[in-house]
């Protein structure tokens, strides 16, 4: 399995549900998911500023928030 930020699925839609019906929802997975150990030579970011700034020390942690909702 690769790692992918957003997994998506169709959930059942009932015919008699009132609400409008959501045919495909999403959901986001973090990065430390898919990874079994941190190595001693990990990456990091080059400077602190930029680690508080994205929120972790090491590259491979980073995930980013995605700015928009897809309800494609």
């Amino acid at each position: 399995m690769t790692y992918t930020p957003f997994k998506t699925y169709y959930p059942y839609v009932s015919p008699f549900d009132p609400c409008p019906p959501i045919y495909k929802k999403t959901y986001s997975t973090p990065p430390n998911l898919y990874i079994p150990f941190q190595g001693y030579q990990s990456e990091q970011f080059t400077s602190p500023k930029e680690a508080l700034y994205k929120g972790t020390l090491w590259v491979c942690l980073y995930d980013p928030y995605p700015h928009r909702r897809d309800d494609a």
